[in-house]
């Protein structure tokens, strides 16, 4: 049970800042010479998807039960 509580741990963490680098972080759109152009996604229903995931995997490692 240790183990599963470690991996919940792992992929919250992994999921929530996936999430937020996704919907903070600007992402190149177009590059023509000089030229750049950036775009934000912002937040999303994907991206709140795997912020939500990411909370609930933790939340599930914390509340998951012992066994002996």
């Amino acid at each position: 049970m240790r183990i599963l509580k470690i991996v919940l741990v792992l992929v919250g963490i992994v999921l929530i800042a996936f999430g937020l680098y996704t919907a903070f972080v600007p992402q190149t759109v177009l590059e023509i010479g000089p030229l750049e152009v950036n775009a934000k996604e912002g937040l999303k229903n994907q991206t709140l998807g795997m912020i939500g995931l990411g909370v609930m995997s933790l939340l599930a490692a914390v509340f998951a039960k012992n066994r002996r």
